[in-house]
């Protein structure tokens, strides 16, 4: 998925690359505990989703068993459907800025991870991304 991402995923990215929304740093394809999320932004704790509404709409169970672990080691999951990124963008940018707004408000700092400040506990690194 990281060499060859889905369309509007690369869209998404492009958009996100270089603190182009908010002076905020994202990074993308980050695996965290047993899953892999589409983009990062580590000090805010934000998750940015792009959803393609086919996919999703099958796996919505799993998803949500999924965005409910994440919640739970203290992250905010933003799911972007791609209809919104491929025709709206700049909707797209007030989502995510209106996103990292409240806890830039609150001076947000890198908080650590349940995992003792990494992202996927020590030892599993290689498990997850095999």
């Amino acid at each position: 998925m990281r060499k060859a991402p889905v369309s509007n995923e690369a869209r998404l990215w492009s958009m996100l690359r270089d603190r182009r929304v908010g002076d905020v740093k994202f990074r993308r394809q980050v695996a965290i505990g047993p899953y892999v999320v589409d983009f990062l932004c580590l000090r805010h704790r934000l998750i940015v989703e792009a959803d393609g509404e086919f996919f999703h709409a099958l796996h919505a169970e799993r998803d949500a068993l999924r965005d409910a672990w994440l919640r739970a080691q203290g992250f905010r999951v933003l799911r972007v459907p791609n209809a919104l990124i491929a025709n709206e963008p700049e909707t797209v940018r007030r989502l995510i800025r209106a996103a990292v707004e409240p806890m830039s408000q609150l001076g947000a700092t890198p908080h650590p991870t349940p995992f003792g400040g990494h992202l996927l506990p020590q030892g599993e690194k290689d498990a997850v991304r095999t």
